[in-house]
């Protein structure tokens, strides 16, 4: 089984990742050849058109449609999928808004979260601090207890239910001897 499920197929959503209509949602129509599609937009304003695939980030949902659809077509399958919801709630859209934000700072919005982070780095900083003390003074800085510290959880828990297991465990009768004959009573 492959690994891979992001096809170049029809109905495939797309985002166009140059030119004109960089960062808008498509749907593939038709495949032209190896390199070329058709794709259409309707629902971001992007027209019907042939785009190079290699200019397209090409998204993990897919619009059943028919091949070749017309506009109208793919306008009401985009809409029924409600493709622009289910894009908004990826990382994806995520991260390209926090791109657009940090891309969109002036320089005084640079300096407040230059600031800011200098003030997270000295509060994590001194909270390590001191648990990395606490470490080192019972010794377990590497791996090894210092006497009379109490040691650390172990990594998996017994369960109740595994000790009563290995209570019950049946005892088995021992097997008897095929060489010794049993004597009949008289």
């Amino acid at each position: 089984m492959s690994s891979f499920t992001r096809f170049v197929e029809t109905g495939r959503v797309a985002k166009c990742a140059v030119g004109k209509y960089k960062g808008r949602l498509v749907a593939i129509v038709n495949v032209i050849d190896q390199n070329r599609v058709l794709i259409d937009g309707p629902t971001s304003g992007v027209p019907r058109q042939q785009y190079a695939v290699n200019h397209l980030h090409l998204t993990k949902f897919r619009v059943r449609f028919p091949h070749t659809a017309r506009t109208r077509l793919v306008r009401d399958a985009l809409e029924k999928f409600d493709i622009r919801k289910k894009f908004e709630e990826t990382r994806w859209y995520e991260r390209s808004v926090a791109k657009a934000k940090r891309f969109s700072m002036n320089d005084f919005d640079r300096f407040k979260l230059r600031l800011a982070r200098r003030e997270r780095n000295a509060i994590v900083s001194a909270q390590y601090k001191k648990m990395k003390k606490v470490v080192v003074s019972n010794g377990m800085l590497f791996g090894k207890p210092r006497k009379g510290t109490k040691p650390l959880p172990s990594k998996r828990e017994k369960k109740p239910e595994d000790a009563a297991k290995k209570k019950k465990k049946k005892v088995k009768a021992p097997k008897k001897e095929a060489g010794k004959k049993v004597a009949a009573k008289k």
